[in-house]
């Protein structure tokens, strides 16, 4: 079995009985031995909680591939056979009440819409947000569609990030469509590129951070990197300086994998926290000099971006229905590109000093 975070980007805030997995997903070989069975009656027999009325849903819904084609759950299996599943997860019992919030669209079509989420904006309801959330909007904005209805707490959604992270997030309208893009999510065949201002000089220009990352043992709010075969599941991201910006700098990082607040654990892990990330330490100051007007400098940057300053910018997929390679990208929102000016100035009335 793949744990649901191999499909999330970057999770919300949330307590860990409410940790929003929003699909199963299982890969399997036939053994060499195995004789002609149904394959819901196979699958059902080696998976854990895939009873066979779970597993002929997800068949006629076209979640489960043999050799990358969807089969009904009358296929007999044969040795051999590379199996995928993508099963939704139990509905819990959480009604979601549509609420008319604005939705900064970016690109829609029958299959899918892609949206620009403000920082502040809570993806979907969970512990301490059950209303007020993008899951919110969407059942209200789409309540026509059969997807969106009060009864699925978690409509139509692929991937996710943070409350207080901006950027650029895909909602699928149909099952198919979200069939195929969770399973792009899961092969990590999308791209995504995200934009963080972090404190410090990093010492090369681009690297790779590796490290498995779990819920901290000391406090369960946040995660950690603990050492190989510990704790935690095995995360990559690779980052690029884009502007140094004195003691701070503007960076490029692109994630491999999809773990629970991944770049702002992996930055804090080599020395570097994200500017005001208030769970990962950044909201102090951590580099520069010991000056009452540099102190005040920096509350007032922080006082600009009241938030961790990261940003989705780019997300690339395949249309599920077209097949064409789509890729958007979104300019940084006013608070980030508004902080990143202010740096500019400091340091350049540094230098001219």
């Amino acid at each position: 079995m793949i744990d649901d975070n191999e499909l999330i980007d970057e999770f919300d805030d949330i307590e860990e009985t409410e940790d929003g997995a929003l699909f199963e997903h299982f890969n399997l070989v036939v053994d060499p031995g195995q004789t002609l069975l149904r394959i819901d009656k196979f699958l059902s027999n080696r998976l854990m909680g895939a009873t066979r009325s779970r597993l002929q849903s997800a068949a006629d819904e076209g979640k489960v591939l043999v050799n990358k084609v969807p089969v009904k759950s009358s296929y007999k299996v044969k040795p051999g056979d590379e199996i995928s599943i993508v099963m939704d997860y139990p509905r819990r019992e959480l009604k979601i009440i549509p609420e008319n919030i604005p939705l900064n669209i970016v690109y829609e079509d029958d299959s899918l819409i892609v949206l620009n989420k403000p920082a502040g904006l809570v993806v979907h309801p969970g512990h301490g947000n059950y209303s007020g959330t993008l899951v919110n909007a969407l059942a209200y904005h789409f309540k026509e569609l059969p997807l969106f209805n009060s009864d699925d707490p978690r409509p139509g959604l692929i991937h996710r990030i943070d409350k207080n992270t901006s950027g650029l997030l895909v909602v699928a309208k149909t099952t198919e469509a979200k069939v195929s893009l969770s399973l792009q999510f899961f092969e990590k065949t999308t791209k995504r590129r995200y934009v963080a201002l972090v404190w410090g000089d990093l010492q090369n220009n681009e690297g790779t951070i590796t490290g498995n990352i779990g819920r901290s043992l000391k406090n369960r709010q946040v995660f950690t990197v603990f050492p190989e075969g510990e704790h935690g599941k095995p995360a990559v991201t690779h980052y690029k300086v884009i502007e140094r910006l004195g003691y701070v700098n503007l960076v490029e990082c692109r994630l491999e994998t999809g773990r629970t607040h991944q770049i702002r654990v992996h930055m804090k892990h080599i020395g570097h926290p994200l500017f005001n990330d208030d769970n990962y330490g950044g909201d102090q100051i951590l580099r520069g000099t010991t000056f009452t007007k540099y102190r005040q400098f920096v509350a007032n940057c922080f006082a600009m971006i009241p938030r961790q300053a990261l940003h989705a910018q780019m997300l690339g997929f395949v249309h599920p229905a077209t097949g064409e390679e789509m890729i958007f990208e979104s300019e940084l929102p006013d608070d980030l590109a508004n902080v990143i000016v202010k740096w500019r100035n400091y340091l350049s009335n540094r230098i001219a000093e």
